[in-house]
């Protein structure tokens, strides 16, 4: 009997400390089938969600893909009609529409709209910038989609630059380049100094009353003017003591004057061609006319009505009913922000504002209310 109930104490005492949770259960809490349910649902939730985002990350780069596929078919199209050779109909290549692209992948997706069909601005200002590229206004059965978007692709390519490595912008260069600017100056200096086209000019004063009378006689008058400063700009940079040079603030003011010449090319350009919109001749004009008469506080004024503009801008609602605010009336073409109309206005109407400030340091007015603040 003793034996039997020492039998029971000891399987008792091993029951007691055996863990709970090694112990087969054969009923489960409800608490614990709902939280298991509800990992489930999460689990299979969470991954529809990447399966999800993982198909509209493949479209957005399918999408990206045919975009510059078309953005290269029309580059390519441009450089053939240029070398006079016969462009491929999209028929025969089997290309894509560029503009079907952009719209229906807009259409099926509610992802951002690309850059390049918000690029939207005239057909007049295409007109314009495909010919100071020097490019046709119009390819055969080209829309007017096709052009802006043919004009978007020339205009990312110039920027990018094929020599230019990623991520260097313009006044890094230009400080990179100053010691071989230098070098190729002072040999050009060894050999002897050829005589320029600006000497040919007279150096009269400008004739406002040519804006009006003759204003294909200002080109080469505004062109060999500013050639004119440049120049002395560079020869004011070489001029200088070698440890000024050697300085960092003498490495940024002839990086400054290198950037400043390459920002001019595309005015220079223009110039030479005849092109340039009567209202930026004028202030041009009027620009060149007050410097060189040093009256620079005149100058600086033309320089911001061709740059900003004074154009009044009205606030609140301008169009009511069918009569129009008095405001409007006086915002005209001649008043409109040059400056803003794409990056290389922008630069070499910046450069303008550099070439006055040497001009007012080498010559300085007379009078000292002139003088720019």
């Amino acid at each position: 009997m003793d034996a039997l109930r020492a039998e029971i104490n000891s399987k008792r005492k091993a029951i007691q400390d055996e863990p709970v949770a090694a112990r087969p259960t054969k009923y489960m809490r409800r608490g614990d089938i709902e939280r298991m349910k509800e990992e489930a649902k999460a689990l299979e939730q969470q991954g529809r969600e990447e399966a999800k985002q993982r198909e509209e990350e493949a479209k957005v780069i399918a999408r990206k893909e045919k975009l510059v596929s078309s953005l290269i078919i029309n580059f390519c199209a441009v450089s053939l009609f240029a070398n006079g050779e016969q462009i491929p109909s999209r028929s025969a290549t089997n290309s894509p529409h560029p503009g079907a692209i952009v719209e229906d992948d807009i259409s099926n997706s509610g992802t951002p709209i690309p850059e390049t069909s918000l690029f939207n601005i005239s057909n007049e200002e295409t007109i314009r910038r495909l010919r100071a590229k020097g490019q046709p206004i119009r390819l055969f059965d080209e829309s007017d989609k096709d052009r802006r978007l043919r004009l978007r692709a020339l205009e990312l390519i110039e920027e990018k630059g094929h020599e230019r490595q990623g991520g260097q912008n313009d006044f890094k260069k230009a400080l990179e380049d100053v010691e071989n600017v230098e070098k190729e100056l002072q040999k050009k200096n060894n050999k002897g100094k050829k005589k320029d086209d600006s000497d040919q000019v007279a150096a009269g004063v400008l004739d406002l009353g040519l804006v009006k009378s003759d204003p294909d006689k200002l080109y080469p008058i505004i062109y060999y003017a500013l050639k004119r400063t440049l120049k002395e700009w560079g020869e004011a940079m070489d001029e200088r003591p070698e440890h000024i040079k050697r300085t960092t603030q003498g490495k940024l003011a002839a990086a400054t004057q290198v950037q400043s010449a390459e920002y001019l090319k595309p005015l220079f350009k223009t110039l030479r061609s005849r092109n340039l919109p009567s209202d930026m001749l004028a202030r041009m004009a009027e620009i060149v006319h007050h410097m060189q008469k040093r009256q620079y506080q005149r100058a600086n004024d033309s320089y911001l009505r061709l740059s900003i503009g004074n154009a009044p801008w009205p606030i609140g609602v301008t169009m009511v009913g069918i009569h129009e605010r008095s405001a409007r009336e006086k915002i005209s073409a001649d008043q409109v922000a040059h400056v803003l109309n794409d990056e290389v206005s922008r630069k070499y109407i910046q450069s303008l504002k550099r070439l006055l400030t040497f001009s007012q340091t080498k010559y300085p007015p007379d009078d000292i209310s002139q003088l720019m603040g």
